[in-house]
């Protein structure tokens, strides 16, 4: 049963609203090398043929369970031991810029995080990998960050494909406090947003599932706090 948590969030829409700016798509960058058709194509092959005997099941912890980008039959509240959702990872684009970086939510060694498992259709299988992983990675050092965990679901465990698991390259210094982490998302936006709506999204997404991440709410509050500190 879903809770209402959305509801009682202190970052609301209104609040969220007020990060939102036009910022032009920096594209691709310089001297940096891409992923073309035929690489994706072998990397949903690859995983494909590194599936169990059952069906093929992804594991969302961020936008990937508001956003998707593929096509699903089945989903289910999993969680996956070992591993915690943070923002951990600092974004120059996308949801930030160079002059004011975001962050991106990661999944980081120790605890325990409550996702969606989504299942993939079996005979679209290599079409809907491909979707996602077009949506989660788009340079070959990425693809370092895509593995096969485990996520327990109904006493049942499962064998789940994960985006972005401990990205080291992409981490900064120190891992961001709490209060470093919400003046960064109260204050950045790329061409896909602000990090203030991807936080919003996601937690509001989350309550309607019935997981509620205690780190995430308390941070929803400190970047409400931080955006109408900002218009004082």
């Amino acid at each position: 049963m879903a809770i209402q948590l959305s509801k009682q969030m202190a970052l609301t829409p209104d609040l969220v609203a007020r990060c939102e700016r036009p910022v032009p798509d920096p594209g691709r960058l310089a001297g940096h090398s891409y992923l073309n058709d035929d690489d994706y194509l072998a990397a949903a092959r690859k995983y494909a043929a590194e599936k169990d005997d059952g069906p093929l099941w992804i594991f969302a912890y961020g936008s990937l369970i508001w956003n998707p980008g593929f096509t699903y039959v089945e989903h289910l509240r999993g969680t996956a031991h070992g591993w915690h959702r943070q923002f951990s990872m600092q974004l120059t684009s996308w949801r930030g810029t160079p002059e004011q970086p975001g962050l991106m939510l990661a999944l980081e060694h120790g605890g325990s995080c409550d996702g969606i498992l989504f299942r993939l259709p079996e005979e679209r299988l290599t079409d809907e990998l491909l979707a996602v992983l077009v949506r989660e990675v788009d340079r070959p050092d990425n693809l370092n960050y895509i593995r096969w965990i485990t996520v327990r679901t109904d006493g049942v465990k499962r064998r789940a494909l994960v985006f972005w698991a401990h990205p080291k390259g992409f981490h900064m210094p120190e891992p961001p406090t709490m209060e470093l982490a919400a003046h960064m998302l109260a204050r950045a936006c790329g061409h896909m947003g602000s990090g203030a709506s991807y936080l919003y999204q996601t937690v509001a997404k989350l309550a309607e599932y019935g997981i509620c991440d205690r780190n995430l709410w308390r941070l929803q509050q400190m970047v409400a706090t931080e955006i109408e500190g900002m218009g004082k």
